[in-house]
């Protein structure tokens, strides 16, 4: 690469640095005189790399520019130090002492620069102008001694990153120009390497001006950029270094020079990614750069988010070192651990009298039970402190009254952390020891205290939710209880009727057949009410159509014995009805409003259960002239379990039988009713017609209009007369006009694709052009669609 244009890079990267630099300091606003100066030498140091960098190209450079921009650079560095304030002068003598000295240093600086821009200008010996560059670069030098070291020791603190910037880019300026004066010539070599020499501390300076609020520069560098920064910076020193070793070799090496580099030079960088991928080594880069970069070790925002973050997601089970579901707490201790570059951890958890362990990650220590009377448990209950074992070990009076359980003082665990939830100790973790060593002050204490309330919060949340879920599988079970309880209280009714009656007609064959009858039917829903037991309250199969005559003539057959005994009525269009439903459990919800009514009537009373078809539903009634109940009590409490209006009544009989009711009729039927309806219209549309209600229609029924001159009561009879089925013409002004296809009940995908042929068959019988299939096939897609096929 031309040395011109290496050049130009160079100043260019530095008039960027420092702009940058500038700009920061620039949108801070308001500034003391210090940080006025601060910005001002730093616009200078700009302007000056900026005129560097462009009298490498083709743009001609005045000298009066180029040696004034030398030299204003170097007076203003100067000036800004001689404004820095030194140590506290309360008298007012020492006040007016420090103003002349400052007066005298700025005075001093201006003719030094003066002398060497003059000298410049008018084309004198260049001895002369690399002599005045010297004695001013020397002269800051001197400034900056006098600074330092009459500084206080907290303002010496705060100047250090200063102090090695103006040091190594005036110490720069003073070997460039001493060089220069020797040979009569400047090296190009050191000139070319000025811009990227000074661009180096550009950083340093900002680190300089964080650490002084009063030049204003309130900008935040994360660990983790600095961490990475410090890597590459170390890398990249690294790998010059080994170049330079490989030159070296190849240079004095003679024939083997060139195999010697390269073996070198692939050492160097094998060494570097081993030691990139070790975690002490970054753990110890850590530690260096929180020590002596930043005020406090954490960035406490990066940190509580991610500890968040790694709380809130869901986990895996992956290394969990516990039988069950641990992905929490294993998350938990990661994240704790994560704090201190711990090399593994350990979790405890509240099991009542005891600590159980529960989670672990790279932890093969013992997985002990700690009880929760040992001393340990009680100190941090009592002093809410982490506990550090090395420190108990060598200083126990600072832990009075602390036992450590013999498993875990292992040389390998660290720190115990308490992990409260408001003064409750939820959990204990133990943390091993860091991969780089960790000094524990306040800090790390209060972090990992802090983050043990965020992370038993967490597990205190888990713990009550599980504890909710059982208390809910309790409720399930007690209900359950409830449910068997009343099915055997009306078995042994049943059996108690049978044996009353055994007396007197125990020699009548159709008695004996009656009792053999019942028994069978005891046994039969004995069987099933263990089946129930082992799944649940909910039944094993799904819904399915069943013949409600059959179920009704079952109920009156099982409750024949009862006094007064139940009459069947059922309408004609009932005893081809089928309905969605569990048999047994719909037989026994029938069955169970036949025997309330029964016990409610007297010997003579009568019970009456009705069936019959009203509006596309089927309507079942149980009816009786027994007491009854009052009117507040079927509204308020007839449904309410454990509450009867009978002596020895229990009131969960009722409360099945509506629960099961709601459970097969409301979401099946609308779910049921939803999907008829998305296919009646799909198959009103492809025969060519035309819907009724096309923006909002109805999921009940579809309202379909009759083709353009067509009365709709055709269709309607040519259904009833034809096919045997029944379907609703339009009302009042709507008459003749629209005919409608009902979806409640118990009306199927079964039903809707004869219904769709039948009407295929009357349009064609009555002039409408009709491709057949076409409505049939437009159900069957919808029907593929909501069977998954």
């Amino acid at each position: 690469m031309d040395s011109q244009f290496l050049g130009f890079i160079s100043f260019a990267f530095a008039a960027l640095a420092f702009s940058l630099l500038a700009l920061l300091l620039a949108m801070r606003g308001h500034a003391d005189r210090g940080g006025r100066l601060f910005l001002f030498a730093t616009v200078l140091q700009s302007a000056w790399a900026a005129v560097m960098a462009l009298g490498l190209t083709v743009v001609q450079v005045p000298d009066l520019v180029g040696s004034g921009s030398e030299a204003l650079r170097t007076f203003a560095w100067t000036a800004f130090l001689l404004a820095l304030p030194t140590q506290d002068n309360s008298h007012r003598d020492d006040r007016l002492d420090m103003r002349r000295l400052r007066a005298t240093g700025l005075a001093l600086a201006l003719g030094l620069g003066a002398v060497g821009l003059v000298a410049d200008l008018f084309e004198s010996d260049l001895r002369l102008v690399f002599t005045a560059r010297i004695l001013a670069a020397l002269f800051g030098l001197v400034v900056l001694e006098q600074v330092y070291r009459n500084a206080t020791p907290g303002k010496r603190w705060s100047i250090r990153f200063l102090a090695v910037a103006i040091l190594a880019m005036l110490g720069f300026d003073l070997l460039l120009y001493s060089d220069a004066l020797l040979y009569a010539a400047l090296n190009l070599h050191w000139w070319t390497a000025r811009g990227f020499a000074n661009a180096l501390l550009a950083p340093l300076l900002a680190l300089a001006a964080m650490q002084n609020r009063d030049w204003q520069l309130d900008i935040s560098v994360s660990r983790r950029v600095m961490f990475h920064s410090t890597a590459l910076v170390a890398a990249a020193a690294y790998i010059a270094l080994a170049a330079f070793g490989g030159y070296y070799v190849r240079a004095v090496g003679g024939e083997w020079g060139a195999v010697a580099q390269a073996l070198v030079l692939f050492v160097a960088v094998t060494a570097l990614l081993a030691f990139s991928l070790s975690a002490r080594l970054r753990a110890r880069i850590r530690v260096l750069i929180s020590k002596h970069f930043f005020d406090y070790r954490y960035d406490y925002r990066e940190e509580w988010l991610k500890l968040t973050q790694l709380l809130s997601q869901p986990g895996s089970n992956q290394r969990t070192v516990e039988i069950g579901d641990q992905s929490l707490g294993e998350r938990a201790l990661r994240g704790l651990a994560g704090l201190v570059d711990s090399a593994g951890a350990a979790l405890w958890m509240n099991d009542g009298s005891l600590y159980a362990f529960r989670a672990g990650f790279d932890y093969d220590g013992p997985a002990i039970e700690i009880s929760s009377r040992h001393p340990m448990v009680a100190y941090l209950r009592r002093r809410q402190w982490v506990i550090d074992i090395g420190e108990f070990a060598d200083s126990p009076e600072h832990y009075p009254g602390l036992e450590i359980p013999e498993e875990l003082n292992r040389p390998q665990s660290w720190l115990v952390v308490p992990l409260l939830l408001q003064d409750d100790l939820v959990g204990i973790a133990l943390l091993e020891r860091s991969v780089a060593p960790m000094p524990v002050n306040w800090e790390v204490r209060d972090l990992l205290k802090t983050a043990g309330r965020q992370i038993a919060s967490y597990l205190g949340v888990q713990q009550a939710t599980e504890q909710l879920v059982q208390a809910q599988q309790f409720d399930s079970f007690n209900r359950l209880s409830a449910f068997v309880v009343h099915d055997l209280k009306t078995l042994v009714s049943q059996l108690s009727l049978l044996t009353e009656n055994a007396e007197r007609h125990r020699n009548d064959p159709n008695f004996q057949a009656d009792m053999l009858a019942t028994v069978q039917n005891v046994l039969e829903r004995m069987r099933g009410l263990l089946l129930q037991l082992r799944a649940g309250t909910r039944p094993i199969e799904s819904p399915m159509p069943v013949a409600l005559a059959e179920i009704l003539e079952r109920v009156r057959h099982a409750k024949r014995m009862l006094r007064p005994s139940p009459r069947l009525e059922l309408s004609p269009d009932v005893r081809s009805v089928k309905v969605r439903a569990h048999e047994d459990r719909l037989e026994r919800v029938i069955g169970h409003l036949v025997q309330n009514a029964a016990e409610a009537c007297s010997a003579r009373g009568s019970v009456i259960v009705r069936a019959g078809i009203e509006a596309d539903m089927v309507i079942v009634e149980v009816v009786d002239n027994g007491k009854g109940m009052s009117e507040q009590f079927v509204r308020n409490r007839l449904f309410r379990p454990f509450t009867s209006s009978k002596p020895h009544g229990m009131g969960i009989g009722t409360f099945e039988s509506r629960e099961y009711i709601r459970e097969i009729g409301r979401e099946s039927l609308i779910d049921n009713a939803q999907s008829l309806a998305k296919a009646t219209r799909a198959a009103a549309v492809a025969l060519g017609l035309e819907l009724f209600a096309k923006k909002n229609p109805a999921g009940s029924v579809t309202a379909i209009q009759a083709p353009a001159g067509m009365d709709s009561s055709k269709i309607v009879k040519a259904y009833r007369d034809e096919f045997n089925a029944i379907i609703a013409n339009g009302q009042g002004t709507m008459k003749g006009q629209i005919f409608r296809i009902a979806h409640l009940g118990y009306f199927d995908f079964h039903d809707l694709f004869a219904t769709v042929a039948e009407l295929e068959l009357i349009l064609a019988g009555i002039g409408h052009k009709v491709e057949f299939g076409q409505g049939v096939a437009a159900v069957q897609k919808i029907y593929a669609e909501a069977a998954g096929h």
